[in-house]
């Protein structure tokens, strides 16, 4: 797309700058514009603007903010107006998602009522039927099913991709001539970030607005975005045509930040460490997690399958990845192999000792071999803790020499000794996760369980954070079982991966064979749906993005539990179809690979291929069996 003109721009921007409580600027003399119909992102790492630049815009800013410059919205310059008149063109011709869906919808009130409010305020006129009517039709837009029934549905019975697109009906209620989206796709995992972005553009196409998108991810601006802002510490270092500044980025800044992308497109040298005649570190063995539902959250009687059946090994010094959406069962699976939850069924073998059952005075001692990291770095740790503190705490309970150890700890990590005094609020978010690093790696564990360790950071402190991890596991031979919903750091931490969907691991094998030949459907999924950081590979790449929620763990589907949602389902014979809905796949080699699958039907060659005949399959029953 063309550099903007003055007459074409739907938003110009000069010269803005922010400052809270008259401190130095956050956001300094900011000029760029965006398009009738044009895709704008604007980039950069926490703390860079990028967010206050949009609630500048938007009039959103706190009273203690003080905005400098000029901010033309069609032609009429918004810091001159009023406050209900600002909102006014928020309301109906500037459209505003923001990052937390659940924060911005009332809980108290169902999403049809939300959507007929929206429509009715800045539509005058309009009767309560049409609205709701209205409201059907954008739900549907956005690619929520039965979108009658969710008019009456309440946010907290939704999922987070489910209330983001909620958050994108009502902003294309009135048809805005712009929409700002601030990291509309941050907390989510990455098949509903692409539904999410696929609403978003659907929403463009509906309403011929231009898009303002703010993010950390520049995958997604490969993918979605015309026109590129980079911003660090309050200023624009670099703004062109995507292609042009990811093909040749001019400010060592933008150069940075793409070079620490985590890509699936390039071969990283993952630590190889194993030979298959080693004995385990860890052994899953058909290991099962049900819960029963309580209260009213649910019927009597009804069990979630949150693990049904899982099995693998994890090596000394290997990294076993285990990925999936929300729901799959990924953090279920961790919090029961270190036993803070009681197993169903199944064996859990810690260097050859089944742990599952073990009397708690026995289970103790051994807990020093298998440690966990926790996601939020900031809630596991003690804030009325100094880090000495924090690192000594788990030497103490395993009775361990403390001695020069909480120094040796801090150095393994990359941190100075004299942070020992510092308290967590004292530290930055890179900083904490190191801390945490720190105390998991305190009793020297041979097995580390890492849940979502870089999901929180910016782009520059994943990549950290994930160079500081492979040497920990090169100096000590920790194995690690690495928790994440983003395939695109599997290449550059992890040997082999574990692919789960509701509770059952679908495909496992090499990393490399995985991600760059996926057999399973919802793998090939997953992959599809990573976005890489550059815009010639991503026009050429097919995305099929997942349709449909992820059934109740309480009610899985019967056989094959990812049919419900498999693009390969509807391709099939009548009869391939029963065999899929009565017969449960176990996992297989597929090929002359070490990758295992669990689908009747795969199409490693592009086709549909059985790899076994119907009347060979036994039928089973849906769910998982003790």
């Amino acid at each position: 797309m063309s550099e903007t003109t003055e007459t074409s721009a739907v938003l110009r921007v000069d010269s803005l700058s922010v400052r809270f409580n008259g401190g130095p600027p956050v956001v300094r003399e900011l000029g760029f514009s965006v398009a009738a119909g044009e895709s704008v992102a604007i980039v950069g790492e926490s703390g860079s603007g990028k967010s206050t630049t949009a609630l500048a815009l938007l009039g959103l800013l706190p009273g203690n903010a003080s905005v400098e410059g000029s901010i033309l919205f069609e032609g009429t310059q918004l810091r001159e107006k009023s406050g209900k008149a600002v909102r006014a063109v928020r309301g109906s011709r500037i459209a505003y998602v923001p990052q937390n869906p659940f924060g911005s919808l009332n809980p108290v009130y169902t999403i049809g009522a939300q959507l007929v409010e929206g429509i009715r305020a800045h539509t005058p006129g309009v009767g309560a039927r049409e609205a709701r009517a209205r409201g059907v039709e954008l739900l549907a837009a956005v690619g929520i099913d039965n979108p009658v029934a969710r008019m009456d549905a309440y946010p907290h019975q939704l999922s987070g991709g489910m209330r983001q697109r909620v958050g994108i009906a009502i902003a294309m209620a009135n048809r805005p001539s712009l929409i700002v989206a601030d990291e509309p796709t941050s907390a989510l995992d990455v098949t509903v970030q692409a539904q999410v972005l696929e609403a978003l553009e659907r929403a463009r196409e509906v309403t011929s607005a231009a898009l303002l998108l703010i993010t950390h991810d520049l995958g997604l601006v490969a993918r979605h975005s015309d026109r590129v802002v980079v911003m660090h510490r309050g200023v624009c270092v670099e703004q062109g045509r995507v292609d042009d500044v990811f093909a040749a980025p001019s400010d060592d800044y933008t150069r940075t930040l793409l070079q620490s992308v985590p890509r699936l497109d390039v071969d990283a040298d993952a630590p190889d460490t194993t030979a298959a005649e080693q004995r385990p570190s860890l052994r899953a063995s058909d290991l099962v997690m049900h819960f029963p539902v309580k209260g009213r959250a649910g019927r009597r009687g009804e069990v979630v399958h949150a693990v049904c059946g899982v099995s693998f090994d994890v090596l000394p010094g290997e990294t076993l990845a285990v990925v999936g959406e929300s729901g799959s069962g990924k953090t279920t699976l961790n919090r029961t192999l270190v036993r803070l939850l009681e197993p169903t069924a199944g064996a859990v073998e810690l260097d050859g000792t089944d742990i599952s059952r073990l009397p708690q005075r026995r289970l103790r001692p051994l807990r020093k071999k298998l440690q966990m990291m926790q996601q939020d770095s900031t809630a596991a740790l003690n804030s009325k803790l100094t880090v000495g503190m924090l690192i000594a705490e788990p030497l103490v309970v395993q009775r361990l020499p403390v001695g020069e150890r909480v120094e040796e700890l801090l150095r393994l990590v990359g941190l100075s000794p004299d942070m020992m005094d510092r308290f967590p609020g004292e530290l930055s978010g890179g900083q904490r996760q190191r801390v945490a690093i720190a105390r998991a790696l305190a009793a020297e564990p041979d097995v580390l369980l890492l849940d979502e360790p870089v999901s929180a950071l910016d782009v520059s402190l994943q990549a950290e954070i994930i160079d500081l991890l492979r040497g920990i596991q090169v100096k000590t031979g920790v194995s690690y079982i690495f928790v994440t919903h983003d395939l695109g750091v599997l290449p550059h931490i992890a040997d082999r991966v574990a692919v789960m969907y509701l509770g059952r691991i679908v495909e496992i094998g090499d990393v490399a064979e995985v991600l760059h030949r996926p057999l399973h459907p919802y793998t090939k999924a997953l992959v599809s749906a990573i976005p890489v950081p550059d815009p010639m590979i991503e026009r050429g790449r097919e995305h099929a993005p997942l349709v449909g929620e992820v059934p109740r763990a309480q009610d899985p589907p019967s056989g094959c539990r990812f049919r419900t949602r498999c693009p390969l389902f509807a391709t099939l014979s009548d009869d391939d179809r029963r065999v899929c809905i009565e017969s449960r796949p176990a996992l297989q080699a597929d090929g002359p690979g070490r990758t295992q699958v669990a689908c009747h039907f795969s199409d490693p060659l592009g086709g549909v291929e059985p790899l076994r005949s119907p009347r060979e399959l036994v039928s089973e029953a849906s769910n998982c069996t003790a």
